[in-house]
């Protein structure tokens, strides 16, 4: 089967036109302009590829998805969660979760070389276009906070009723599980039941997500995308998931 080619006036395929192997590949080439990645998003795709190939779009079957109510805490995390609720009252808390911040900065990071390696997924392009998609009010940063520095968080695309996580990094132990449970009960509170997760991995598995076939997770999210986004704004997330004013004196 030859793969598609998109011209920048071109619609992305139908998604089941997706190949098997490599699990997803579904059309190459196009832009990563805002509305080509809206396209996509709505669509069930989303771009992966290397810097200095064409852009590649993939919907793989079946999709890695962690519903909010499946969402695992597990002991020692509901430990920590209960500790850092008894601290978020303080004027200066030890840690905290901030929300749209530091984008620029989590972006950098999560598209920082990672175990070794000297490449990255998240290319200079792709970084450009969700920069881009940040400032057009869909892109969104979770950020954990240890004594004034950014020391973890992830980035994603908040879309109506669907939130498709991008990345992730942690600089200390359970950072960005930290900004992921925080996350998850905003999201939850604000009736956005799924965060996409695209690919399979054990580490997505322990903290609830699953697989599902692909075209139950597409005919899902077209009707989830038509619901109202959540309130989303610069400032801070409590433990229960509320998002609230940064005190003036946070640095």
């Amino acid at each position: 089967m030859k793969l598609p080619w998109v011209d920048p006036d071109t619609p992305l395929p139908p998604v089941e036109f997706a190949m098997r192997e490599p699990d997803g590949l579904l059309a190459a080439g196009g832009d990563l302009s805002v509305e080509r990645l809206t396209e996509a998003y709505t669509r069930g795709i989303f771009p992966w590829y290397s810097e200095g190939e064409p852009v590649l779009w993939w919907s793989p079957d079946p999709r890695m998805v962690l519903a909010c109510e499946d969402f695992i805490v597990s002991h020692s995390m509901a430990k920590l969660l209960r500790r850092l609720a008894r601290e978020e009252q303080h004027a200066q808390p030890h840690v905290q979760v901030r929300v749209d911040t530091a984008f620029d900065q989590v972006l950098q990071a999560c598209a920082a070389p990672r175990d070794g390696l000297s490449g990255t997924w998240i290319t200079d392009e792709m970084r450009e276009t969700y920069a881009a998609w940040h400032r057009a009010g869909a892109a969104h940063s979770v950020e954990t906070w240890v004594d004034g520095k950014l020391r973890a968080g992830l980035y994603g695309i908040s879309l109506g009723g669907m939130f498709y996580g991008e990345s992730m990094f942690t600089q200390v132990s359970d950072g960005s599980k930290i900004a992921l449970a925080h996350l998850v009960r905003f999201l939850a509170n604000h009736d956005v039941p799924w965060i996409d997760c695209q690919q399979q991995t054990r580490h997505l598995a322990s903290l609830g997500a699953r697989p599902l076939p692909r075209a139950q997770f597409v005919a899902r999210v077209a009707e989830l995308v038509t619901r109202p986004a959540p309130p989303w704004r610069c400032g801070r997330l409590d433990t229960q998931g509320r998002l609230l004013p940064l005190p003036e004196a946070t640095p």
